[in-house]
């Protein structure tokens, strides 16, 4: 029998759909920057090939601008209303139904989200400012609708499922005969990463298992003896494992000032290593201290200054020179005089943008961990220093909870070399991510403690399940990971294991608290299957590292199975290391309920490529990752659908991957050489040749596209070298950025 969805699917599809029996339905998400223009040629493609299977590809917009536009819908007139897609495709993903394939999305930085309300305003979108400092009831609204478009807010809504990460065969062997460059170690390098040993959230943590569902309330009393309600009404579910952690302030600026002075006498580069954007309440916190930390001479002269022109260094030192733009000429010499004082004092900084003087400490959204870290060890354990020269740097890494992981593969290429791109096995992962799991999840239950006293959490009985005793500013935060999750992440473990016949390894450290009530759960579910002749253990990350990286480097595959933050810092680390970029990864994530999500991996460079194809009309995003995730996703509906052209889809689309990349046409970083279009013209031309030989409805579109080959290569090398007007950056405009990304109308007449 049909779904529901499917028999609505049904009726609304086009009437030359309806002659197949099966009608089926992929979500294509709309997102930000270059994987966003990339989709304006891609997916009629797509579309072209995925009718005759009784496929729709429907293309859904969460992009950071259409995300901010759902949220004031009084603000807009009604031809300028979006609805809220990710809520609707947040309730898709709890359904059988799911088949979403979710590109890389802004995870908007407080500056990123102010460039885009202003593009949006100046584009006639009369959307409000975002208040930095709420006074009124009006400003205190609209901040809290602003911060849920804020940090990482798409991916908990749609990741309802484990992700299952690994590298496919074409990609693997592609990146072996062709290995990246990668810079070498020396046993001499001083590059090391340095985490706090006290007063970190590893040092805090206190975690429980839940024996019944229940609700808790998070307090705060101070020294005072006011108790004021933090939170309440969390929902817990019986076997759910919370933990409550904090981050000390104090210990915190003095590990920064102790690191600090430690660069300098070492006479390395100093820089700073957190996630922003993902972990968008605390580690702006984090990056402001060391802000005023390295810059405190400068802090403590103008803290009145700095505190009447509104600088926020939660920002990133780049607001300071922001807001100085408003102070008097004189009273701007003084400060950018004690700057210069200041940087001469301190030890370099690691350069976002050695020509722009972008250090390390601008914005915070600038240096993100998990795509930071894997260049760090590409390149020799250096960063670009303010010479444009690469340098030996200390990491700071503040938490002691993922910072021994990097910590022991700086180690390990120190003393054993870098890895050989042409032999080295592969890390693949198995992350516990579903239903918000782990820190990533904690947000809402994150705050900066107002003052010295103790915040508990107690259940609806009026148990106290955690206390801790805090002080002003430190860094207060409860996590929660469910028991369902938990349950399928230990199957798609064994899964794995058993598919591949690889070790298989719980990166977990029973000296942390929550991790020592995970590794229980872990030996109890590992019961439920058949693990037999399959080789499964427990390490503590440090451990883990050290055994991925030496079967790596002898040549081994290895599996990590790890919670959600390593999940995101794994599956960026060794990709880049492996294959050059993350982008490149076959991204699964097998839905609670039955469906899939199907990512296609990283955007970091995202913004440089719209810059380029902006100046040039070059864009060279490689839409590969977008490629496997289709090819997943069709193997999927082919399975639950039992949809016999779309299995053939999917079978073929990897053929014509593989030759793809054997012929190289891949995007090149050069203007006037094959670029996103030409590529996705390359896929859809050998994905049409594989499909004729197993499919005759195939055969005239094969033939029309190898006829007509030349006259669309032509086409599409001709619209280069020239600037590209497509109308925003944030939100393109539609018109603009088709033309700009199908310029050739031959192709386009085909698949039209």
């Amino acid at each position: 029998m049909l779904s529901r969805q499917t028999r609505v699917l049904s009726r609304a599809c086009p009437s030359h759909l309806r002659s197949f029996s099966i009608v089926q339905k992929i979500i294509y998400t709309e997102t930000d920057e270059a994987p966003a223009l990339a989709t304006y040629s891609l997916l009629p493609i797509v579309n072209k090939f995925a009718q005759k299977a009784g496929i729709l590809v429907e293309k859904t917009d969460i992009s950071l601008s259409g995300r901010i536009l759902s949220h004031f819908p009084e603000k807009l007139t009604e031809s300028q209303r979006i609805p809220d897609n990710l809520a609707m495709l947040g309730e898709l993903a709890l359904t059988p139904d799911a088949n979403i394939i979710k590109l890389p999305n802004v995870s908007a930085s407080i500056p990123q989200l102010n460039d885009a309300i202003t593009e949006l305003r100046t584009q006639g979108y009369d959307i409000p400012l975002y208040p930095a400092s709420p006074s009124t009831a009006e400003e205190k609204a609209i901040a809290d609708t602003y911060a849920k478009v804020l940090g990482s807010a798409v991916n908990p809504v749609l990741r309802e499922g484990n992700s299952d990460r690994r590298v496919a065969g074409p990609v693997k062997q592609y990146a072996m005969k062709n290995p990246h460059k990668m810079g070498g170690w020396s046993t001499a390098s001083k590059s090391h990463v340095s985490h706090m040993s006290r007063g970190d959230f590893f040092a805090s943590e206190k975690s429980a298992c839940m024996p019944d569902a229940t609700t808790v309330k998070i307090e705060f009393t101070g020294a005072d003896g006011k108790t004021t309600t933090m939170k309440e009404g969390s929902a817990l579910k019986a076997g759910e494992i919370i933990d409550a952690s904090f981050m000390s302030k104090k210990a915190l600026c003095e590990f920064f000032e102790t690191e600090i002075a430690n660069a300098k006498e070492q006479n390395i580069l100093l820089s700073l290593h957190l996630k922003a954007t993902m972990m968008k309440i605390s580690d702006p916190i984090m990056f402001g201290h060391c802000v005023t930390t390295f810059f405190k001479p400068v802090f403590d002269k103008h803290a009145a200054l700095f505190d009447s022109l509104g600088v926020n260094v939660r920002n990133g030192f780049a607001d300071v020179y922001d807001k100085l733009e408003s102070a008097t000429a004189d009273q701007k010499a003084e400060v950018m005089a004690d700057i210069d004082a200041c940087y001469e004092s301190r030890p370099w900084l690691a350069m976002v943008d050695s020509g722009k003087g972008i250090t390390n400490l601008h914005v915070p959204s600038d240096v993100i961990v998990d795509a930071s870290m894997p260049c760090v060890v590409r390149d020799s354990g250096m960063m670009w220093n303010k010479d444009d020269e690469l340098e030996d740097t200390k990491c700071l890494i503040p938490d002691r909870c993922y910072a021994t992981a990097y910590a022991e593969v700086m180690n390990f290429c120190r003393e054993n070399g870098q890895f050989d791109v042409a032999t080295m096995g592969n890390v693949a992962n198995v992350g516990l991510m579903a239903q918000k799991a782990e820190e990533y999840g904690s947000h809402p239950n994150t705050f900066e403690v107002p003052a010295d006293g103790t915040m508990t959490v107690t259940d609806a009985e009026g148990n106290q399940i955690f206390s801790h005793s805090v002080e002003t500013g430190d860094i207060w935060r409860m996590c929660q990971t469910k028991d369902e999750p938990i349950r399928d992440w230990v199957r798609l473990a064994v899964s794995r294991a058993r598919a591949t016949n690889e070790p298989t390894v719980f990166w977990l450290d029973a000296d942390r608290a929550h991790d020592a009530n995970i590794i229980q759960k872990v030996n109890t579910y590992l019961k439920d299957h058949d693990t037999s002749g399959l080789e499964i253990s427990i390490k503590t990350p440090a451990d883990a590292m050290r055994h991925a990286c030496e079967r790596a480097k002898s040549g081994k595959n290895t599996i990590s199975v790890t919670g959600n933050v390593l999940r995101d810092y794994l599956t960026d680390l060794f990709p880049i290391i492996e294959l050059g970029t993350s982008a490149k990864m076959l991204s699964i994530v097998p839905l609670l309920k039955g469906g899939g999500l199907f990512e296609t991996g990283a955007g970091g460079s995202a913004p440089k490529h719209v810059q380029q194809f902006v100046k040039e009309g070059h864009l060279r995003w490689d839409s590969l990752g977008e490629y496997l995730a289709l090819a997943v996703s069709l193997e999927h509906l082919g399975v639950v659908g039992d949809n016999h052209r779309a299995t053939l889809l999917a079978k073929t689309l990897n053929m014509a991957i593989g030759r793809l990349l054997d012929n190289r046409k891949s995007p090149s970083r050069k203007v006037n050489e094959i670029d996103n279009r030409a590529s996705n013209f390359y896929i859809g031309l050998y994905w049409a040749e594989f499909m004729a030989k197993e499919d005759p409805e195939y055969r005239d579109l094969a033939r029309e596209l190898l006829e007509k080959r030349g006259t669309i290569v032509e086409e599409l090398s001709s619209c280069q070298g020239k600037p590209v007007d497509i109308g925003g950056y944030y939100k393109p405009d539609p018109a603009k950025a088709d033309k700009a990304m199908r310029p050739s109308a031959t192709l386009n007449s085909i698949f039209n």
